[in-house]
């Protein structure tokens, strides 16, 4: 893979999950928490991408399929289920 493209995949990796941490911390509702969500999973995939083919990265692109998984969770919980969860009485 060309330096160029790992360059790409390793800055929009940091910069897509530095304004999806912003719009999740925001709070702003489950639609723009959930949107955040997807922001964070496109940031994972790039993030694994770099790992695996930047020589010595490996340990990012493991901890990047792991996020990718609990972000996932986070798309199936904000946009997928209609229903917030029941808050605890």
């Amino acid at each position: 893979m060309s330096d160029t493209l790992l360059t790409i995949l390793q800055y929009y990796g940091a910069a897509a999950a530095t304004v999806a941490a912003l719009i999740v911390s925001l709070d702003l509702g489950r639609r723009w928490t959930g949107w955040g969500f997807v922001l964070f999973v496109t940031s994972s995939v790039a993030l694994v991408l770099w790992g695996f083919f930047q020589p010595e990265s490996e340990g990012i692109g493991v901890q990047n399929v792991v996020l990718l998984v609990i972000n996932a969770i986070g798309v199936y919980r904000y946009l997928i289920v209609k229903k917030p969860p029941h808050a605890a009485a």
